[in-house]
Order: C-alpha cells, then structure tokens, then sequence
C-alpha cells in the first residue's frame, strides 16, 4: 500500500485514525502496531514474518546488551545483531547482484535466488542497527518493552521510505505524547502538500521520463529535457513522501526529523548534500564516518572514509552498479570540494556556482535512474552533442510545449521562493486574515485535486520503494 493511492486515503487511513483517537492512551501503541502490520502485509504477507523476526532479535539484542554492559560479552552481541541485520539486508537485497558479478567474473553459471525485495528493508534495517548500536553506547536506554520497540521499527509513516527515525528521537514520545489540534491541523497541512508533491508534479515529470525512453527521435534538447525532469522527479516524489510521513507522524503525536532542506539551492556539492536525504546522510555520518574515523586522521585515511561512506551510500540505494558508482561519483566530488574547490567556489559568483551544482546534480541523477552504466555514458554523451542525436526535433518541440507548465512548476517549487513569499504575506495584518481563511480552502482543494489524478490516472509509480 502506497499513501498516494485511494484505499490509503479514503479506507485506512481515516479507519486507523478514528480508532487511534478512541484508543486510550496505554493501548494507542497496539493499534498502531497492528494497523503498521496491516499496511506493511497489504502488499506482501510473507515478508511481515522477517520484519517481525528482525524486530524480536533486536529487542532480545537490545536486553542482554544492557544486562552485560562493559563487558567483552556485549560488544560480541552489538555484533552478532549487526551482522544478522546486514545478513537479512544483504541477502535479500543483495545476494543476486553478488552471484550475477560472480559468474561474469569467473565465466561460472552458478543461478540466481531470484529472492524478491522485502518493501522498506533498508529502512528498518538501519533503524534497528542504530538502535542496537545506541544502546551500547550508552546514549539511550534500553527498550523493555517489546510492543514499543516494535512500535517504533514498523510505524507505518516511516516504515517503508522513511525518513530514518533514531529511537532516541522519539523515544519519550512512545510512552508519553500529545495529540492537540494544532499538531493534528499541521500534519494534515504537511500530509496534503506532500500528496500534491507527489501526484501533481512527481508523476507528471515521471511520465515525460517514460515519454522520453519510449521515443524514437531523440534529440540533444529532449536529453537536457529528460535529465531536468528525471533530476526533478526523484526530489519531489522522495521529497512528498517524506512530507507525508511527517505529517502523518505528527498526526499521530510524533516529531520526525526533516529528510529535505531545498537542496537545489545549494552553492556546493557538500551543502547540497546537507540538505538531501539529511536522515540517511546523518545516519552514514554517525554510524559509519565517525567511527572510521570521521577526517581526524591522516590525509589518506580520510580520503578512505569518504569513499567507503559513498560506496556504501550508493550500494544502500540499490544492487546495481550504476548506484555504486553514483556513490562514487559523489565521493571524488566531496572529496575534491573538502581539499581545494570549496575555497574557490566562495569566491564565484553565486549564479556559477548555483549552475554548477544544477550540472552536477542532473549529471548524477542520469546515472541513478540508469538501467545500466553504458545506457547512463551514453545519455550523457549524448547532452553534450556527442552522439548521432540532432540538436532538436519537431518531436522535442511537441514534448517540450506540452510539459512547460509542469516543468516550471517543479523548478518553481524546488526553491523556497513560494514558501518566503507566503510567509512574508502572512506577517502582514490582511494577509494574516486571508491566510487564516485561504489556507484551509488550499489544502482542500490540493487534497481534491490529487484524488481526482489518483482516480482518473493509472501512472503512480513510487521510485524509493525498490531500495
């Protein structure tokens, strides 16, 4: 079950909402649980059999961490969880890239599991492997209660896409929260403008991708045309989703992280990468760049670290090598920002800066949504008119005339340019009135409007569900 789909909207969600609020407070955890159980079944039942598995070897792991702490005897359990946690991952996600790079490197026919991808395993992995790690370290306290933990891994906001939530963030708020109609009021307003995110731009820009790849007269423009939308497509439909987590999340009491800070802002690669995905950064950063050192090491060490916490960034994303090597991608660039470029770049104007990050990012964004590395060299060979490709078709004309006004919208809303202005307006003392009154009638009609595209359009893709 997706949230952008009609039975999320019109059955689920306002089922489990209406008997979360009945619920009294010591039995909102169960109903909470059981509906994040109904929702993560809906699509595939058998695979609640390993989340459930995962969560009990977390919890157990979690106690006797606790019972032996400072002793040898913990360490060893932080690790044999780690390792069961990334055996299911890698298994899972992993084990047919392994076997298919096996057999093109020895010439061998060894035969694919052909293991089907469990929905949100890297999600959930990753939330149980930091909270198994905090408990050791000390820095929150054991969860003895197995329905909370349970709780906090398949809470259905976040468990399929995120964004990763750290227990310790919402640790107080699983025995004791609030529910006040200012919270509720804002997580409809968060939930609605994620849904429109995701269905009025996301899918439109989705569709011209799919436009693009179908076409036989590819030209140098449509390229251009694609890169921009593929680039714009996976913000706003990742961007959206997590909006609706936060907003179901605050719905149900709960304060999630921000996962997307307007990241096509940005005047470098490195803060561009501060405001993208900042949970699965944030995570790599403390679990992972931290411990191996972080950059209080040699030169060369630190060069290591960077690309390890990228190989693996990328690998995260999926078992394919164009991932892998979009992590990489991004490892060079950081790394060359962090010994030389960052000191230039403060010195360009802004507009250079701003394009050269829109480049870097379009270029990645070629690679990321690629089938494969040589599709991926050749598309970019291709918008720098080094292929057969014209410059432009009649076809690229026809295309481009048809998704102008979604394009600009998307570049539009990637900026916080409406945001500012809505907040500049509201500060006065008539648009503080209008706002009062116009907001509830937007979200509304945004709310309407996403129904009517989910009913009468069959192309509602979720990208993030394949990682």
């Amino acid at each position: 079950m997706v949230f952008s789909s009609i039975p999320f909207l019109y059955y689920f969600l306002p089922i489990v909402l209406i008997l979360y609020y009945m619920a009294p407070g010591k039995m909102k955890n169960g109903v909470l649980l059981l509906a994040s159980f109904i929702f993560y079944a809906w699509g595939e039942p058998r695979y609640i059999v390993l989340m459930i598995t995962s969560i009990l070897l977390g919890y157990i792991a979690g106690i006797y961490i606790d019972r032996y702490r400072g002793t040898k005897y913990a360490k060893y359990i932080l690790f044999l969880s780690v390792a069961i946690s990334v055996g299911f991952l890698g298994y899972f996600k992993y084990a047919d890239f392994f076997i298919s790079n096996f057999n093109a490197a020895t010439g061998l026919s060894v035969p694919l599991l052909k293991v089907a991808l469990p929905i949100g395993i890297s999600f959930y992995t990753f939330q149980l492997i930091s909270y198994t790690i905090d408990v050791y370290r000390g820095s929150v306290k054991v969860q003895r209660s197995c329905l909370n933990l349970a709780t906090y891994i398949a809470m259905f906001p976040q468990l399929i896409a995120g964004p990763i939530v750290r227990y310790a963030d919402i640790e107080a708020s699983l025995t004791n929260r609030k529910h006040t109609f200012g919270d509720i009021s804002y997580g409809i307003r968060r939930f609605t403008m994620g849904l429109s995110k995701k269905v009025l731009i996301a899918n439109p820009l989705g569709e011209l991708c799919d436009v693009f790849a179908a076409s036989g007269e590819q030209s140098v423009l449509f390229f251009w045309m694609y890169a921009i939308a593929v680039s714009l497509q996976i913000y706003f439909d990742f961007s959206g989703y997590s909006d609706m987590a936060i907003g179901l999340g605050r719905m149900l009491g709960f304060k999630f992280m921000e996962n997307f800070n307007y990241p096509y802002i940005s005047k470098s690669v490195t803060e561009f990468w501060r405001r993208w995905h900042i949970s699965l950064g944030s995570w790599f950063r403390d679990y992972i760049y931290i411990p191996l050192g972080g950059n209080r090491v040699s030169k060369v060490r630190h060069i290591f670290n960077i690309f390890v916490v990228w190989f693996l960034t990328g690998f995260w994303h999926g078992a394919a090598w164009n991932f892998i090597i979009w992590g990489l991608y991004f490892a060079v660039l950081l790394m060359l920002e962090k010994m030389f470029l960052l000191k230039y770049l403060a010195k360009i104007p802004q507009v250079i800066t701003h394009a050269y990050v829109l480049l870097i990012a379009g270029i990645s964004f070629v690679i990321f949504d690629a089938a494969n590395m040589a599709s991926a060299g050749a598309c970019i060979m291709a918008m720098f008119g080094l292929g057969d490709a014209p410059l432009v078709t009649a076809e690229t004309l026809y295309y481009l005339r048809s998704y102008a006004s979604i394009l600009i919208l998307a570049i539009i809303g990637a900026t916080p340019i409406v945001k500012q202005t809505a907040e500049k307006f509201s500060q006065t003392a008539l648009g503080s009135k209008i706002v009062l009154v116009a907001e509830p009638l937007v979200v509304v009609g945004l709310f309407l409007v996403s129904t009517a595209f989910l009913v009468d359009g069959s192309f509602n893709p979720f990208l993030y569900f394949r990682f």
